[in-house]
């Protein structure tokens, strides 16, 4: 199978990953050919760094046939026109969480995507990672009997403590949801299929904030978005959810489970959907907890995989995984959630998307070409 050329756009925070991951984890199906960002410096650290011999302008990597795939990872705002701009120029595209801020703009994506008869594809990967995909097996073979109700919770104080520039999570694209709601609504639509109800409330505690961080320390943050959402959600299965999401909670998340779904028959306490491995634990009826080994590998940090997918599903005519369907599939939920807050009322979720293929159970080395 030919090595499919990516070119990597935004070589910030969380390229890092990528870049590693990329040459080391998956350098059989995958090679960085290529790289960019606004700041050509930090293109320049990463590509000496990584050994990627191409510095680029956008519109330059956008022009190199040796480009199978734009990597594309800058902040939410840019996402739309960097992901169209590539696909009408013939690229294949992963882009980073969320596909887009507005559901217009996504739709836009899977158009331009469709026109071209190319892929696009999302983070997050992780439910590709070893700790959910054990706990779809778990499901899928009937441990838990019928799903009856899952609840998910990531509670924090935000960024403004850590992130070199937190700004851009308390605007218009931001928020706990479209941060970190992915992460969550997307292994539990890998689990127990799409949703196709919503309801919620919202609010925003803090009105501003106060960076803490280097280099901005000090500066102010208008917040523009809910900082704390609490959704309801009723699966195509008939299942029910529960997802609160919070950067107004001090000491958040000690004693609350980050996802775990009700079955008829029993309950999975499933690990950090923001992490590939973790704890999996099975409860049955009138019994304890007991952990489960894992299944499938690719528990450490496999950022990239993703990707890795898309080569694979390129290669082999097929759709990849984290797909642009259940991406827009995710942006449509959370925007769901915001809208019946506003309405106060449950709304229809329009869009809906099939459950991604499972990975084969006792893959743990190297990423399988089917």
């Amino acid at each position: 199978m030919k090595k499919a050329g990516v070119g990597i756009v935004g070589c910030g925070k969380i390229s890092g990953i990528y870049f590693k991951n990329l040459k080391q984890c998956f350098g059989d199906l995958v090679e960085i050919v290529s790289c960019a960002d606004l700041v050509r410096e930090r293109a320049e650290a990463k590509a000496a760094e990584f050994s990627v011999p191409k510095v680029y302008t956008l519109e330059d990597m956008l022009k190199d046939p040796d480009v199978d795939i734009v990597l594309n990872l800058t902040i939410p705002q840019a996402h739309a026109e960097i992901c169209i701009a590539a696909l009408e120029a013939g690229k294949h595209v992963h882009v980073e969480k969320p596909l887009a801020v507005t559901r217009a703009d996504g739709k836009r994506i899977l158009a331009a995507a469709e026109k071209k008869n190319l892929l696009v594809g999302c983070a997050p990967d992780t439910f590709m990672g070893g700790g959910i995909q054990t706990c779809r097996k778990i499901i899928a073979d009937g441990r838990i009997g019928e799903p009856v109700a899952a609840v998910a919770f990531m509670t924090c104080h935000g960024h403004e403590s850590w992130h070199p520039d937190p700004e851009f999570y308390y605007k218009k694209g931001g928020g706990p949801m479209f941060d970190m709601g992915p992460y969550y609504l997307t292994a539990l639509v890998s689990m127990m299929g799409p949703v196709k109800k919503a309801g919620g409330m919202t609010r925003i505690t803090f009105p501003e904030r106060t960076i803490t961080s280097e280099p901005k320390n000090g500066t102010k943050i208008k917040v523009d978005v809910p900082t704390h959402v609490a959704g309801l959600m009723e699966f195509e299965n008939g299942a029910v959810g529960t997802i609160i999401t919070s950067f107004d909670v001090w000491g958040g998340g000690a004693n609350l489970p980050r996802i775990e779904i009700y079955g008829s028959e029993g309950s999975i306490n499933v690990p950090d959907p923001n992490t590939f491995g973790g704890t999996v634990k099975v409860c049955g009826k009138g019994k304890e907890w007991v952990q489960e080994p894992l299944t499938h590998g690719f528990s450490e940090n496999s950022r990239g995989i993703g990707v890795a997918d898309m080569a694979c599903a390129i290669a082999r005519g097929r759709k990849n995984r984290p797909s642009g369907e259940l991406a827009y599939h995710i942006l449509d939920i959370m925007h769901a959630f915001h809208d019946a807050a506003e309405k106060g009322a449950v709304v229809e979720v329009e869009s809906s998307c099939e459950r991604p293929k499972p990975l084969p159970e006792g893959i743990f080395k190297s990423y399988p070409s089917s």
